[in-house]
């Protein structure tokens, strides 16, 4: 019966390192496609950054015209309707 707990123990073990494995996998992939290491801060600019902690909530048409006019957004993502 002993035997039998350790084994689990090691099942266990595999499953969670495969999940950790797929979901280091997964982010990888969007990582390398999101260019955010060619970048040397997080943020565009100041103004992108007060946005992103203070903002988003209430968004103006000024915060879009800025987003657009300083470019604080990565790749964009095609709206297909009905997906």
């Amino acid at each position: 019966m002993l035997e039998l707990k350790k084994e689990d123990e090691g099942m266990k073990k595999l499953v969670v390192l495969i999940f950790m494995v797929l979901f280091l996998v997964s982010c990888g992939q969007h990582f390398s496609k999101s260019e955010y290491m060619q970048h040397n801060t997080m943020y565009k600019n100041w103004d992108h950054m007060k946005f992103s902690w203070f903002g988003p909530e209430n968004a103006t048409s000024q915060d879009l015209e800025k987003s657009i006019e300083q470019e604080w957004w990565g790749f964009e993502v095609p709206y297909v309707p009905g997906q």
